[in-house]
């Protein structure tokens, strides 16, 4: 099956790169969405040109499609999903959850001249960043892209309640399946308590599995494209 590959904030395609020939390996079509904003040097972008980035590329697709959103692009893969129910075969979750209707996308850090730049390793110490040396954590930085405010401050909508049918697969690095579970059962993702099917994968690593563990994690997306 084709398998859209989304980075979360601060990312762009390339992220991806070394997860792509070990996808391509099991027979699949491993496709990196290059995401407005993200790596083509524009500041104006909207999350609704993200959304519709994404959108291209699921209707580009040749077949069965797998979106896999990472961290905050969880929301861009369910935002695929409600909005193509009929053509997304599965949503893969990395390192995240989606937002509800009405949710600001992702105003998590401070605005800077009309974008948010990485923060710095503060916020992420622990279990986030375990994983990454210094070494990769300077090469992280360094070529991390300042999300355009537009993206960042974007409000999700959501509107065909059959994403809800869409399989989903919650692949948990930084944090257990238990946990997942848990959160889910709390409350605190309405959109994944009303998921008709969702499975959760444990992966060691932290929060960028991509970097760390790219040949496992393409090991999660091939199982969860058979099941």
């Amino acid at each position: 099956m084709d398998i859209l590959l989304i980075g979360g904030l601060w990312l762009d395609a390339s992220t991806w790169d070394d997860v792509v020939p070990a996808l391509e390996a099991h027979g699949h079509r491993a496709v990196p969405v290059a995401l407005p904003g993200q790596g083509d040097g524009s500041r104006s972008a909207t999350l609704g040109d993200q959304v519709a980035a994404v959108l291209a590329a699921v209707d580009a697709a040749r077949g069965e499609v797998m979106v896999a959103g990472h961290s905050a692009a969880c929301t861009l893969a369910w935002l695929a999903a409600d909005a193509r129910p009929e053509r997304v075969a599965k949503v893969a979750l990395i390192g995240g959850f989606p937002s509800g209707d009405g949710a600001t996308y992702a105003d998590f850090f401070e605005v800077e001249d009309g974008v948010m730049p990485f923060p710095g390793w503060g916020p992420f110490e622990g279990a986030d960043s375990a994983d990454l040396d210094e070494a990769a954590r300077r090469d992280f930085a360094s070529a991390a892209v300042p999300v355009p405010e537009g993206v960042a401050k974007g409000v999700v909508r959501l509107t065909d309640e059959r994403r809800f049918g869409v399989p989903v697969l919650v692949v948990c690095p930084e944090f257990s399946p238990d946990e997942a579970r848990a959160w889910v059962a709390a409350g605190d993702v309405p959109e994944l308590a009303k998921a008709e099917r969702v499975e959760y994968a444990d992966l060691d690593s932290g929060h960028w599995p991509m970097l760390t563990r790219p040949s496992e994690l393409a090991g999660l997306l091939v199982a969860a494209a058979k099941a």
